[in-house]
């Protein structure tokens, strides 16, 4: 297994990273832990998760992702696993998390909270990698990090990384640290994949010239890019075809950005390219994500043990210049399917 360091921190993580979000929801117990089980196996050591999880996101679920990794975990030497956890964003962020009665902020008393929050349910004394789940729009970025900080320094948490942030958020809060000498982000986790490349307007030039790790989520773009969605009719118990019959707008309006005309067009692209190289789709797209040199880990996910097959595969895949070319055709045919 060839390990990376996450930004300039200590933390040596395995190229793919297991997401545990559908653990919980989609997943039961005993299938989550198949699958960290079998990740595990393979030489997975970096295992992603939050307080929120698992999604969507509900008031009866939050932290049953956390126990469910937990338990897992208390079977496996510590030090063996790198482990990473979130405290939910603001509560005048994107939407009101449904914890902590709606009321979230990235101040210290929401991330004191949270962070002995997922201890207990993690059943650990530490966090090697504590995010920020998204920005908060309100409390100013020096509170935040110095909350941060204060976990780093009493040992909870070993290194802290933000997620779903933008340019000037990233740059912003690593001068911060600069001049106030706070622990800094050393990673952070934005939606990269071959339907979504917005990282690469701005975002990575920041990461290359400050030495911050890009640890993408849904290399798989929510599982469309598996190719799943392109026959007839949606699988039903697929997550987007869930979500589409949600209550919930913001439910909704997740789906559509992900399963739409565009990004059907070109995952069919994508699976032509595929076909050609002798590969999945899957471990296609989640062998692309890897392949950039400001990517630390991709997160993968899954809702059954079989599904890690093709994902896992792309460990041993190193696309060559002829396909990742043929990969930049489709997305200037298609420019930013997700929008």
């Amino acid at each position: 297994m060839e390990y990376r360091y996450i930004g300039k921190s200590g933390l040596r993580v395995s190229p793919l990273c297991m997401g545990t979000m559908t653990f919980g929801s989609f997943c039961d117990k005993r299938s989550s832990f198949e699958i960290m089980d079998k990740a595990y196996d393979r030489g997975i050591n970096f295992f992603d998760t939050a307080e929120l999880y698992p999604v969507p996101p509900r008031s009866s679920w939050a932290g049953v992702t956390e126990e469910i990794v937990g338990e897992w975990m208390a079977g496996k030497p510590r030090e063996s696993i790198i482990l990473a956890s979130k405290v939910a964003g603001a509560a005048s962020g994107w939407f009101v998390p449904p914890i902590r009665h709606g009321m979230t902020a990235i101040d210290r008393f929401h991330i004191e909270r949270a962070v002995e929050g997922s201890l207990k349910r993690l059943k650990t004394d530490y966090i090697d990698l504590y995010q920020m789940h998204w920005p908060d729009t309100i409390v100013p970025i020096e509170e935040s990090l110095e909350a941060f900080d204060r976990l780093v320094q009493s040992g909870k948490v070993r290194y802290i990384g933000t997620s779903n942030d933008t340019a000037y958020g990233l740059t912003k809060a690593n001068e911060t640290s600069r001049y106030k000498n706070l622990a800094r982000f050393e990673s952070i986790q934005n939606n990269f994949s071959l339907l979504n490349r917005r990282f690469m307007d701005e975002l990575a030039t920041v990461c290359r010239k400050e030495s911050i790790s890009l640890l993408p989520y849904a290399p798989l773009a929510g599982g469309v890019l598996s190719g799943k969605y392109n026959g007839e009719f949606y699988p039903p118990n697929a997550r987007f075809t869930k979500y589409l019959e949600d209550k919930n707008p913001r439910v909704r309006a997740q789906a559509s950005k992900y399963l739409n005309e565009k990004t059907l067009r070109a995952t069919a692209l994508y699976m032509e390219i595929a076909q050609a190289a002798g590969m999945s789709v899957t471990t296609l797209a989640v062998a692309w994500s890897m392949q950039h040199d400001f990517v630390a880990s991709s997160i993968i996910g899954a809702t059954s043990v079989k599904q890690l097959d093709e994902t896992l595969a792309a460990l041993d895949v190193k696309l060559d210049s002829e396909i990742l070319r043929a990969c930049d055709e489709v997305e200037e045919t298609i420019p930013y399917p997700m929008g």
